[in-house]
């Protein structure tokens, strides 16, 4: 081991408690071995040692308990060109975020968001958010490209307050902000399949959906899930009127936003009843 990264290996455990790290490192390894064995591998046996008996499922298309995850593991990893590609993944303490890319869901590629919560060594409650694949972006990039590497570890708090911060007061409490305070005036890269680069091409695309009528609000923020320069906000509220699910993902450099993904999917209606824990 170098000097440099012997110290910076130090400066970085006297920042971030280590039992922190040891418990969002043995959550992430928990869950991507626990969809290896089961639904990468459509091995439904399997479910009982990684999944908690009285599972909690939030997906509406889902019944809720480890009989119901059992049958979708059967279903759905036993399907014919199933595949799954994890861009990427944060771990949160017993929260584990995933953004991926699925195959074999329907006739287009799915992206979305996968959060779990893990309780006494194994999985106890699932959210999400999925959409079918679109095409490029104005400034032509996709839903998953981008920066991959976790870093400022130490980061990770006032990361996630930043994020918040921004998204109570600009998105819900709509105050007058300066913009620049939360995202970066010189790097802003953008993911949404609607929206160019920079703050240029999201006051863009705002203009444009004031000029057609339409809105979007954010009504509240449930939880914000981050690992170092990666923060994940699950929130609702509308867009054009219409009841939403709003999961964004930002990278930050220097307490700046400067990379930002999301899938806005609509919050299931009052005929889904596979199961009663609600979108969050």
């Amino acid at each position: 081991m170098s000097l440099k990264t012997l110290l910076v290996s130090t400066a970085l455990c006297a920042a971030v408690p280590f039992a922190a790290l040891a418990d969002s490192a043995a959550s992430k390894a928990l869950v991507l071995e626990a969809l290896e064995a089961t639904l990468l591998s459509g091995n439904a046996d399997a479910v009982d040692q990684y999944y908690a008996e009285d599972y909690i499922q939030h997906n509406p298309d889902f019944p809720d308990g480890i009989e119901g995850q059992k049958a979708v593991v059967a279903a759905v990893g036993g399907a014919p060109g199933f595949k799954a590609e994890y861009i990427r993944v944060l771990a949160d303490d017993d929260i584990v975020a995933i953004h991926a890319r699925y195959e074999g869901f329907g006739p287009k590629a799915v992206i979305g968001f996968d959060v779990f919560r893990v309780e006494d060594g194994k999985i106890a409650e699932h959210w999400d958010n999925l959409l079918p694949e679109a095409d490029p972006n104005p400034s032509g990039r996709t839903q998953i490209d981008g920066a991959t590497e976790i870093t400022d570890l130490d980061q990770t708090e006032a990361n996630k307050a930043k994020v918040e911060d921004f998204l109570v007061r600009s998105m819900i409490r709509h105050e007058e902000v300066n913009i620049t305070d939360y995202i970066s005036p010189v790097t802003y890269l953008q993911h949404n399949p609607m929206v160019a680069d920079g703050l240029e091409g999201f006051g863009a695309f705002m203009g444009e959906m004031a000029a057609k009528g339409i809105t979007m609000e954010y009504s509240t923020v449930h939880k914000v899930i981050g690992e170092g320069n990666f923060v994940l906000s699950m929130s609702e509220g509308s867009f054009g009127g219409a009841p939403q699910a709003f999961y964004d993902l930002f990278r930050l450099e220097d307490g700046l936003i400067v990379e930002h993904w999301d899938i806005i999917a609509p919050m299931p209606g009052p005929d889904a009843k596979h199961n009663t824990s609600g979108k969050f």
